[in-house]
């Protein structure tokens, strides 16, 4: 099934809710361990379009690279938006069938289980710089936000899931 308009523009504010929640929590992380405001996204972008996987050459201060930041935080977003549309076509096959409420959580929570994983198995070289712990916090902080818009979008829909609510 297509998205529908509505879907779409779900979708893509729940992928900018969890862009931004990204961005905002590792640029807090970063100014509060003195580290500057885009470390973490030069260090992404480091590993993942420059392969620098040795943390010891990740010294304080790292040089800025700034197509490996363009690069990376580019690559982000369009994950972020292909997350968000997947969610919230989910959603949608909710909405018209609420029984498939409980197969839609849980291929949800196995994506955020994915995600986490995934992104952990990518920065294992530099966990001294990016601890799982903020992959972790970064990748529920996202859900949490993506979920309450979603909550508030499609009132007494759990309800109906529940069977509580017709």
């Amino acid at each position: 099934m297509a998205l529908n308009g509505r879907a779409v523009r779900e979708g893509v504010t729940v992928g900018l809710i969890g862009y931004a929640a990204v961005a905002a929590f590792y640029t807090l992380f970063d100014l509060l361990a003195g580290r500057g405001l885009v470390f973490t996204l030069n260090l992404l972008g480091k590993v993942v379009f420059r392969g620098v996987r040795d943390p010891a050459i990740l010294q304080l201060p790292i040089p800025a690279d700034v197509g490996a930041m363009v690069a990376y935080n580019f690559v982000h977003l369009v994950a972020a938006l292909a997350v968000g549309l997947f969610v919230a076509w989910m959603v949608a096959r909710v909405e018209d069938r609420p029984e498939r409420g409980m197969v839609v959580s849980l291929v949800m929570l196995g994506g955020y289980v994915i995600t986490v994983w995934a992104a952990s198995r990518l920065t294992v070289d530099v966990a001294p710089l990016l601890p799982v712990w903020t992959i972790v916090t970064v990748n529920t902080l996202a859900a949490v936000g993506g979920a309450v818009f979603l909550w508030r979008a499609h009132p007494g829909l759990w309800g109906r899931v529940r069977g509580v609510h017709p």
